[in-house]
């Protein structure tokens, strides 16, 4: 969901500066302490052929909350992978101790410097028809410091307004009620995006890529058998995906192979592409 924007100045400050990081770029999801824990198994999605992918620990107060891959190119995250807590839905924009990390982008030079690798604020300023909306959603946090970490552009895309607060806000409240009610263990989230070339334009210069899909996909390998058919088919693993658009916006639920196969059609991935190590399917 889109709503107004707080976010990690030390986040981006460090991202793509030279700086030893508390927060940004790392050169292995698993070089940064906990970093992995945000992914099943510890592994990301793989089969990604598109170089110069940057790969985000997302830190706020000091700790590991999530990772991103982010495009500097085209200026959005390929994807946010997390993971689930259980959580009652409700936003929260900010938090109390939000002065620490979170804050608005200091209006300095330096501001101007990443715009050459990086949204800011600007590129979504005078964009109607656009909401900023997020892969890693604050609803699917519960801690009030997790669902603040959510709020920073490299979690961000521009998602089409009616898209982002119909089908796509419906599917992270289903998801979220389903892993509420019926996972019992940690449930793993990735979310992402795929691209056809349309972009968000200022000052007559290409900026921020526009996704013309959504996608996403949960893994939970403990969960409750006796729940309904009708939701226990779709355990341990099961993805969904939907055009970012005003119409034919219908978000489609899919088995994870089938949302793969989509992607293999849409991404620049090889033919070993896959969102969860061994597909969520557990050692037993």
């Amino acid at each position: 969901m889109g709503h107004p924007l707080l976010y990690s100045a030390q986040v981006l400050w460090v991202l793509w500066c030279a700086y030893p990081a508390r927060a940004g770029v790392v050169e292995d999801f698993n070089h940064m302490e906990r970093c992995k824990d945000s992914l099943y198994m510890g592994t990301p999605p793989r089969g990604y052929l598109t170089a110069n992918l940057k790969k985000i620990c997302q830190r706020y107060e000091d700790k590991p909350r999530y990772v991103t891959l982010y495009d500097p190119r085209k200026h959005i995250p390929v994807y946010s992978a997390y993971t689930f807590k259980k959580s009652d839905g409700e936003k929260h924009l900010a938090s109390e101790k939000g002065g620490n990390n979170m804050e608005p982008f200091p209006q300095t030079q330096m501001h101007m410097n990443f715009e050459d690798t990086q949204a800011v604020l600007e590129d979504y300023s005078d964009v109607v028809k656009y909401e900023r909306g997020h892969l890693n959603p604050d609803e699917h946090q519960g801690d009030p410091l997790d669902k603040a970490a959510t709020y920073t552009l490299t979690n961000i895309v521009p998602q089409i307004r009616e898209f982002n607060t119909g089908p796509w806000s419906d599917q992270e409240g289903r998801v979220r009620k389903r892993l509420n009610n019926y996972c019992r263990g940690t449930a793993y989230v990735v979310t992402g995006t795929t691209t056809s070339g349309n972009m968000i334009r200022r000052d007559n210069i290409d900026r921020v890529a526009i996704p013309e899909y959504m996608w996403t996909a949960y893994c939970c390998t403990e969960f409750d058998h006796n729940a309904p058919y009708s939701v226990r088919y779709k355990f341990p693993v099961f993805g969904a995906y939907a055009l970012n658009d005003h119409v034919n916006n219908h978000l489609v639920e899919v088995p994870i192979k089938n949302l793969e196969r989509f992607l293999k059609g849409k991404l620049d991935v090889d033919r070993n592409f896959q969102i969860f190590y061994r597909d969520c399917v557990p050692d037993f």
